[in-house]
C-alpha cells in the first residue's frame, strides 16, 4: 500500500471502488483456489500430436511473404517446453516467466509475447494468482503476485487433427483435381487393407527353359 493511498483512506478522501495498491495483477486468484477446476492428467501419448498439429497450424495459417505464422518459432518451443515441464498424473502446470526464459534463452519479453499468441489461437490459457504474505508489515503490502497457472487447449482444427493422429477419428479426405475425394496418403492414419487376392495363372513354372535332351546316335 502506498503512502499516497493511506493518506487517502486516513483522511476518508477514498473514493468508492477505490485500489489499495497492492502489488497484485487484475483478475488475480487466490493460489489454490481455482487451479483444480482446469488441471487435468495430461495424456503423454498425446504430447507428440499436440506438437505436430501446433506445427502444421502454424505453417497452414502463416500470410505469404512473413516471416513466421500465427504462433511464431518462440511460440511453438514455448508450447514444446511447457508440455515437458507439466505434471502428467496431476496436469500441474506453473512455471514463472523467467523460468521457460532461462531454459529457452530468450527474452522475458519474447516468452511474453509467445504466451499471448498460444492463448489467443486457444493452444494455452491460464489464471494470474496471489498468494499471503507469511508476517507482513503492517503498513506494507499483505499480499504478492505468484506464478500462473497454466493448462493446454486446442482450436477444433488443432483438435481434429489431434484425433486423427490418434487414431479416434476419421481418416481425412482431399480433393483431387476432378473434385473426387481421394484418400490421404498418410501413413499415420492410414488403416489396414485387405490381403489382396492375385488370380491364379495356372501352375508356376521356371523362367528358365528346360534344356532339350540330347539322344546319342543309335539309341
Amino acid at each position: 500500500m502506498s503512502a499516497r493511498s493511506l493518506f487517502q483512506i486516513a483522511g476518508g478522501k477514498a473514493k468508492k471502488g477505490h485500489r489499495t495498491g497492492q502489488p497484485v495483477r487484475r483478475s488475480s486468484y487466490r493460489a489454490g483456489e481455482r487451479e483444480q477446476r482446469y488441471w487435468r492428467p495430461f495424456n503423454k501419448a498425446e504430447r507428440n500430436a499436440r506438437m505436430r498439429a501446433a506445427e502444421v497450424y502454424d505453417r497452414k495459417h502463416k500470410i505469404a511473404g512473413k516471416r513466421n505464422g500465427p504462433l511464431g518459432a518462440i511460440g511453438v518451443d514455448v508450447l514444446r517446453e511447457l508440455m515437458r515441464m507439466i505434471d502428467f498424473k496431476t496436469g500441474r502446470l506453473e512455471p514463472a516467466i523467467a523460468t521457460l526464459a532461462e531454459r529457452l534463452r530468450r527474452s522475458r519479453g519474447a516468452i511474453v509475447s509467445a504466451l499471448a499468441r498460444l492463448k489467443d489461437h486457444g493452444f494455452l490459457n491460464w489464471i494470474r494468482r496471489f498468494e499471503p504474505i507469511e508476517d507482513p508489515d503492517a503498513f506494507g503490502p499483505q499480499v504478492k503476485q505468484v506464478t500462473n497457472a497454466y493448462w493446454f487447449g486446442l482450436p477444433k482444427e488443432a483438435a481434429d487433427m489431434v484425433r486423427r493422429m490418434m487414431g479416434k477419428g476419421p481418416c481425412p479426405t482431399t480433393r483431387s483435381r476432378a473434385g473426387r475425394p481421394r484418400k490421404s496418403r498418410r501413413r499415420r492414419c492410414s488403416r489396414p487393407s485387405p490381403p489382396r487376392t492375385w488370380p491364379r495363372s495356372g501352375p508356376a513354372t521356371s523362367r528358365r527353359s528346360p534344356r532339350p535332351s540330347l539322344r546319342l546316335a543309335g539309341a
